[in-house]
């Protein structure tokens, strides 16, 4: 589960990391990361729309990404920063273990996780 102190919830924060952040993107997913003041510790948000699918789709989509950033919290630098994960379309489909190939493959794209 990710903590409250990581989960980024208010929409000015969004906003900060879809317009000054670097991109990177996958077949499922874009992950968009911001590198902010060091007041806070890491926070990451999901955007899950209504083109990934039905209610049940998006609620269970948005459950998996969670519980994959939970556990990626590690490698991301931890103050000073936000990374938002946006499903694609593609993401409603995916098995857990692809989704989490393509947030490993995002987060090596965007510089914050160790290449191979």
């Amino acid at each position: 589960m990710l903590a409250a102190e990581h989960r980024l919830r208010h929409r000015d924060d969004f906003t900060v990391a879809f317009r000054q952040g670097r991109r990177a993107g996958t077949r499922r997913l874009v992950l968009h990361w911001v590198t902010t003041d060091r007041a806070h510790p890491t926070r990451v948000g999901f955007v899950v729309s209504k083109a990934v699918g039905g209610s049940v789709q998006r609620h269970r989509t948005q459950r998996r990404l969670r519980h994959l950033a939970a556990d990626r919290l590690a490698v991301l630098p931890a103050e000073g920063g936000l990374l938002v994960v946006r499903a694609l379309p593609g993401a409603a489909e995916a098995t857990s273990a692809e989704l989490g190939v393509d947030v490993d493959r995002g987060l090596k794209r965007l510089g914050l996780a160790p290449g191979d």
